[in-house]
């Protein structure tokens, strides 16, 4: 784990909890941005280089006619207003900081490998799970306590009657279908950028029949805060889950997210 954002410290834990449907604990986190320049530009280049490496920027801005600000907004970026764009926004957003959350606060290796710089098109989700993270017990390279932690995220920043945590849930529910091709592709983008090492570690969780380890899901909902008060999520139904002893619920909620969004879209284009 590298050093920890300053943004991570604006991500705290309520101390509240509520009770699903079928008697599973889910945590209320706070996400309360703070006007600092300097952790807000950090956050902010944080954001971009899961789209791009500064070192990769100026090569592929070279040749296109735009600047750096230009080329991000318009080829890279999700769109700001045309759908899906701004939806798009959101859901990168969650998933961006429950990777942050998965890393930094609960001290998971999660290796990010540029995510969405592979989309052909801007406006396109990416596919696989969402987040994953891997955490290894000891000195044994193939110890049973090592972790895999499966994450899926969703996001909920405008009005909307539906439970953004039970999409989280039902999403989770299919992540050991992608597993296997998830592992791979993650290794693949590793040993194509000559990480080996790290390809290495992930290879350590491919087959669990010979080495065995154990499987952590995650769902979440990252939501503004007026749509966290319109939403029941004691509702929240986990049942025929496949991994249902070990799956952890979160809830995050802040202020105006969506007006964060954009504004960490705007200062990493331009500061680019």
């Amino acid at each position: 784990m590298g050093e920890v954002p300053g943004h991570i410290a604006w991500l705290e834990d309520t101390g509240e909890r509520l009770t699903t449907a079928c008697g599973r604990e889910i945590e209320i986190w706070a996400l309360s941005p703070q006007e600092d320049g300097a952790v807000l530009s950090d956050w902010a280049r944080h954001f971009r280089q899961h789209y791009i490496s500064d070192e990769d920027l100026p090569v592929m801005v070279e040749g296109t006619g735009k600047d750096h600000a230009e080329y991000l907004r318009t080829i890279l970026f999700p769109d700001k207003t045309t759908a899906p764009g701004p939806s798009l926004r959101a859901g990168d957003f969650a998933e961006i900081l429950i990777a942050d959350y998965v890393e930094y606060v609960l001290g998971y290796w999660c290796p990010r490998t540029l995510r969405y710089q592979d989309r052909w098109n801007r406006n396109d989700s990416t596919k696989g799970w969402d987040i994953i993270g891997f955490k290894f017990a000891g000195e044994n390279p193939h110890h049973p306590n090592d972790e895999l932690f499966i994450f899926e995220s969703k996001s909920g920043m405008t009005n909307s009657n539906v439970n953004r945590l039970q999409d989280a849930v039902n999403g989770s529910m299919k992540d050991h279908l992608r597993e296997a091709m998830t592992l791979n592709a993650l290794k693949q983008r590793m040993l194509v950028r000559g990480e080996q090492e790290q390809a290495n570690r992930v290879k350590r969780f491919q087959n669990e029949a010979e080495r065995p380890f154990r499987r952590i899901n995650g769902a979440a909902a990252i939501i503004d805060d007026h749509v966290f008060e319109a939403t029941d999520f004691t509702a929240t139904n986990t049942t025929g889950h496949p991994n249902a002893d070990q799956l952890r619920l979160i809830v995050i909620r802040g202020p105006s997210l969506m007006d964060l969004v954009h504004a960490l879209y705007e200062r990493a284009a331009d500061e680019a």
